[in-house]
C-alpha cells in the first residue's frame, strides 16, 4: 500500500506571530518556517505504518512556494520516499488544496491519505473533509489512535463528548490529532540523505484547476489586551461580579 501524506508551510509554532504595519497580515519575512505540527504527525504516522509493513511507500505532498522544498526535504529526512511539491505564488484557501490534492490522489492512487487535522495558521480544518468528499471515500478525522488490518482500518477519534471509535474501509481519508504520536527527531545523516531522495516540482496551472477565491481577508488584527484581575469578598460578590459582566 502507497501512503500519501499532505504537509504546510506554516510559521513555526515557537514563533511569536506579529502583525503587519498595514494589518493586512502577518509577519512573515525572516520568520522560520516549518511544518504544520498536526502535518508531521500525519508524516510519523505514516512511517511507523510502514515500519510495521501495512505500508511499502510513503509520498510527501505540498502546495505553496518554492520555498516549501524545504519543509519537503524535512519530510524525506524523518523517512519519506519521495516528495512532490505543487508550485504556486497564489494564496492557497482549503477549497483549491482539496482540488489540487485530489488530482495527485488521482495520479498516485494511494491507499490512504493522511493529512493533519488543521494548520495552526488558519485553522480551518476543512481540507481532509472536502478531499473524502470530492474522492468518494470514507474518512476518519480527529484520530488519536489507528490500527490497519487488511482493507479496512480501526481509528480512534476525539470528540467532544471524549473518544469515539469507528472502522473505515480503504482507501480513505485520516486526518490526525496531537495526542497520536510524537515525531522522530531527525538526525544530520538523514538530512543528508534526504537531498539524495526525489523531489518533483510540478506548477499548479498544470493540474487543471481553478482557484477562485472562496475567502476574504479583511484585516488582522491582534487579541486585546488582557486586563489584571479583581478581588471578591465572598461569594455572592462573585455572583455579582459576574452577573453585571453578563457571564450569569
Amino acid at each position: 500500500m502507497k501512503i500519501l501524506v499532505g504537509i504546510k508551510r506554516v510559521i513555526d509554532y515557537n514563533v511569536r506571530v506579529q502583525i503587519n504595519r498595514d494589518g493586512t497580515d502577518v509577519v512573515k519575512e525572516g520568520v522560520k518556517m516549518s511544518i504544520n505540527p498536526f502535518d508531521e504527525i500525519a508524516v510519523e504516522q505514516a512511517l511507523r505504518l510502514r515500519e510495521a509493513g501495512v505500508a511499502e511507500e510513503v509520498v510527501v505532498v505540498s502546495i505553496g512556494p518554492g520555498a516549501a522544498q524545504q519543509q519537503l526535504r524535512t519530510a524525506l529526512a524523518m523517512g519519506a520516499d519521495r516528495a512532490t511539491l505543487v508550485e504556486t505564488e497564489a494564496e492557497v484557501q482549503p477549497l483549491a488544496a482539496a482540488r489540487a490534492l485530489l488530482k495527485l490522489v488521482e495520479s498516485e492512487d494511494p491507499g490512504m491519505v493522511l493529512l493533519g487535522k488543521q494548520a495552526i495558521d488558519d485553522d480551518a480544518n476543512q481540507v481532509g473533509q472536502m478531499l473524502a468528499a470530492m474522492w468518494d471515500k470514507p474518512q476518519a478525522t480527529f484520530i488519536s489512535g489507528l490500527e490497519v488490518s487488511g482493507d479496512t482500518a480501526r481509528a480512534v477519534r476525539e470528540v467532544d463528548a471524549g473518544l469515539e471509535t469507528i472502522q473505515v474501509s480503504l482507501p480513505a481519508v485520516i486526518t490526525v490529532d496531537l495526542r497520536l504520536n510524537e515525531p522522530r527527531f531527525v538526525k544530520m545523516p538523514d538530512i543528508m540523505k534526504a537531498k539524495r531522495k526525489p523531489l518533483e516540482t510540478i506548477g499548479l496551472d498544470s493540474l487543471g484547476i481553478e482557484m477562485p477565491p472562496q475567502l476574504e481577508n479583511l484585516g488582522c488584527q491582534p487579541p486585546p489586551a488582557r486586563t489584571g484581575g479583581t478581588k471578591v469578598d465572598s461569594v455572592a460578590d462573585l455572583v455579582a461580579a459576574l452577573k453585571d459582566k453578563g457571564v450569569l
